[in-house]
């Protein structure tokens, strides 16, 4: 994620019950995270603008999770002007499909709160199950843990020998 993208997220600001979403932590901490390539941070964009971003890996963890099982952890945010227009679908195969390509996983982990449905049905419908629940001991708030697969709706690339 570029410095612009990052410095622009940090802007976001979410509505209850989302503003859970909100980023409270030192915002030269999170520039760094965000910018760091080790950090796995990246932009989604809809032409030129900004419409959300993603993480792969331990980033997209919550702590209290169980995380043992082999698969690719996803995190994605959208910007809270997007949220709840229909778009859900398209912005989330298109960070699946990055994930596939750049990554070869053997399947595909979300930890989302409980309370929201909206992200939970989308999930679902994209081919994902709930395989645990959980609260996270930092935050109190409750969360679900799912897996899906790599396939829909075409397999990912095979790794590069």
């Amino acid at each position: 994620m570029g410095r612009a993208a990052a410095e622009e997220v940090l802007t976001w600001r979410y509505p209850p019950p989302y503003d859970l979403y909100n980023l409270s932590e030192d915002p030269g901490l999170l520039l760094a995270i965000f910018t760091d390539p080790t950090y796995g941070y990246f932009e989604l964009r809809a032409g030129a603008a900004l419409v959300g971003f993603c993480c792969f890996g331990a980033e997209s963890q919550i702590q209290g999770g169980d995380y043992t099982a082999p698969a690719l952890d996803v995190g994605i945010a959208i910007h809270p002007d997007q949220t709840g227009r229909g778009y859900g679908r398209e912005y989330m195969r298109a960070v699946l499909d990055f994930g596939c390509q750049h990554f070869h996983p053997p399947a595909f982990r979300l930890t989302v709160a409980t309370f929201n449905l909206r992200a939970r049905r989308l999930y679902i419908a994209l081919g994902f199950r709930s395989v645990q629940r959980f609260t996270s001991p930092i935050s109190g708030q409750e969360y679900v843990v799912m897996l899906g697969p790599v396939t829909p709706p075409m397999p990912c690339p095979a790794a590069p020998d």
